[in-house]
């Protein structure tokens, strides 16, 4: 098994989604985990508390694959000087057509390979197309249009990020792409972490 097996491998036997694996300068290996819709996360707070069950990647999840991720990347003899584990951001990327179908009915942000009618960038709300592939929903400020596209076309897509202060949740969820979902770690045995 490679490197990059195994890291799918282990956040995915952890109960969570690996989003993107990045090489980065000077030794930062840098993966992004998302949680799974409907699943329970186990709580690290007193025994007996109920489970998990928030959308948005804990400080205690990145430390949990964090910890997983030294153990299978030692034994498959990875090379690395740093690890960071974080979640996938307010501004998550798009990439699979499981993502697309996740998050159909949020704004979304659609930059193309190739220009159509003269523009790459395109956003509006994600839905599936009624004739198969994808379709952004957008108002130009005179009608409703509608934007049509397949994956294949896409460079990136990523969501809108979408701040609602005054709707803020109380508890200790943290937003997504917040500090608080970040956890790193020096390899073992490599000084300046």
């Amino acid at each position: 098994m490679g490197w990059r097996e195994a890291i799918s491998a282990t956040v995915g036997g952890l109960g969570y989604q690996l989003v993107d694996v990045e090489r980065a300068g000077r030794g930062l290996l840098r993966i992004t985990i998302d949680r799974v819709p409907g699943r329970a996360y186990a709580s690290r707070g007193a025994e007996g508390a109920a489970p998990d069950t928030g959308e948005f990647v804990t400080v205690e999840d990145c430390e949990q694959v964090t910890r997983q991720l030294q153990y299978a990347l030692e034994v498959e003899g990875l090379d690395y000087a740093r690890l960071e584990v974080s979640s996938p951001g307010l501004d998550r990327p798009l990439r699979t057509e499981a993502d697309l179908q996740r998050f159909s009915g949020q704004a979304v942000h659609v930059a193309l390979k190739v220009p159509f009618q003269g523009r790459k960038v395109w956003q509006g709300v994600l839905g599936a197309a009624p004739e198969g592939g994808w379709q952004l929903v957008f108002d130009d400020g005179k009608a409703e249009q509608v934007f049509g596209f397949r994956l294949e076309e896409v460079r990136e897509a990523r969501l809108v990020p979408v701040l609602d202060f005054k709707g803020r949740k109380s508890g200790a969820q943290a937003p997504r792409g917040g500090q608080a979902g970040a956890a790193q770690a020096a390899a073992p045995g490599v000084e300046g972490g």
